[in-house]
């Protein structure tokens, strides 16, 4: 037996915020959650695998365009054609969906159900699926430890979404349980969703998050896709892989320009590092300037040439585009030229690493600011402005010091 385990399909994910970057390759990166469904549907058939199982996400929020569903349920038809069954439950995203909530899929999805647990078995292929969706997104219930005990003689399979306990503090914390309450049920292997980073947490019991099929942004880096299962004879777990999905790609490309002298050098090392970066599928890179370097004032104070002389060189590659530079660099006496230099700059520096070292503080001081409430939607999120994320407000406060200390250097 074959299955294919995906989660997390957040198809038509708006992508917000791509319209700020010039020449941001806005249509490939909007249609590459569909793509990346496209692909999962011609994996399952390629590998004939026996079912199709769906952990939650499949769609992105609650929005009214139902053209979303429609592309989702012709997938899904497709696999109908083919005879592949399809098992899902809801996730957090998907109890906000009203499409979600009123269109009809084809005979093969079975949608278990949200009011308690459910068990769909396929006595044919051997496999007896248990899952329970969400009723509503904000739910905080522990599902697994209602899920029934397992069937004798057939695999049994946990389809949860959930955020397991420990380690996974960036993802927000619904239907938790821990590995021990998945455990417990005895089952031969758990697929999760909820969490976008590929994961085998367990093998005995197998127990996976696959991550989402194609990366959103920024944060969500590398590749991604799914899992094929397959079963042997003694129904269990022969071999768990990886497929990739994604048509897009996001990567970070730290670039140590330690000892470099001018503008010129750190754009030369910048550039040789686009030309190791594969160019099989559209990349969306963020490049970081890393190290001591006595160009550090200059590339603050000429930070807009060279995000435009990178994004040029960037372009030199059809399927290659620079999202973003960030500048952490630092003087070459250890980022401290600014001791002596300036009474201001040495005060503003103390007020900022204080400030950094109280987080909650610092975040009590940026909500009462009137300005927080006029941030549009659109400019929200992982990749965009995040009052709320003391990591965010952090880099902010260090970004501006080294603005005002380029200026500084600049004037003197």
């Amino acid at each position: 037996m074959k299955i294919l385990h995906a989660a997390d399909l957040h198809v038509d994910s708006p992508l917000r915020g791509l319209s700020r970057y010039e020449g941001a390759p806005e249509d490939d990166l909007r249609l590459a959650t569909r793509r990346a469904l496209d692909n999962l549907v011609r994996l399952a058939i390629d590998l004939a695998v026996d079912a199709v199982l769906l952990a939650g996400d499949v769609y992105d929020g609650d929005w009214n365009d139902y053209q979303t569903g429609l592309h989702f349920s012709k997938q899904m038809s497709i696999l109908k054609q083919a005879g592949i069954p399809v098992y899902m439950v809801s996730g957090n995203h998907d109890a906000k969906n009203r499409v979600m909530r009123t269109l009809k899929l084809p005979a093969n999805v079975h949608v278990l159900a949200t009011g308690e647990p459910e068990t769909v078995r396929n006595e044919e292929a051997g496999l007896a699926v248990h899952g329970q969706g969400f009723a509503r997104w904000d739910l905080t219930d522990n599902l697994a430890i209602g899920y029934p005990v397992r069937d004798g003689g057939l695999f049994n399979v946990g389809l949860l979404h959930t955020g397991l306990e420990g380690g996974y503090s960036e993802h927000k914390r619904y239907a938790p349980c821990t590995v021990a309450d998945l455990e417990a049920r005895n089952y031969d292997y758990w697929a999760l969703g909820h969490v976008h980073k590929q994961e085998i947490v367990s093998r005995e019991p197998w127990i996976v998050y696959p991550g989402n099929i194609q990366g959103r942004h920024a944060r969500e880096t590398g590749p991604k896709g799914c899992v094929v299962v397959t079963v042997d004879d003694r129904l269990r777990v022969a071999s768990v892989e990886h497929h990739d999905l994604d048509t897009a790609r996001w990567a970070h490309e730290e670039v140590d320009v330690t000892g470099r002298n001018d503008i010129d050098q750190v754009l030369s090392l910048a550039e040789e590092r686009f030309q190791e970066i594969p160019q099989g599928r559209l990349t969306a890179v963020r490049v970081t300037l890393l190290g001591a370097t006595s160009a550090h004032t200059a590339l603050w104070r000429d930070r807009e040439r060279i995000l435009n002389e990178l994004r040029a060189a960037a372009g030199q590659f059809p399927n290659l585009w620079l999202e973003k530079v960030k500048i952490r660099t630092s003087g070459e006496d250890g980022g401290d030229s600014r001791e002596g230099a300036s009474g201001i700059l040495t005060d503003l520096h103390r007020t900022l690493a204080a400030l950094g070292a109280d987080p909650e503080g610092l975040l009590a001081r940026l909500s009462s600011h009137p300005l927080i409430g006029r941030i549009p939607a659109e400019s929200k999120g992982p990749e965009g402005i995040a009052p709320n994320d003391p990591a965010w407000v952090r880099g902010l406060a260090d970004e501006a010091f080294q603005l005002v200390e380029s200026l500084f250097q600049e004037g003197r």
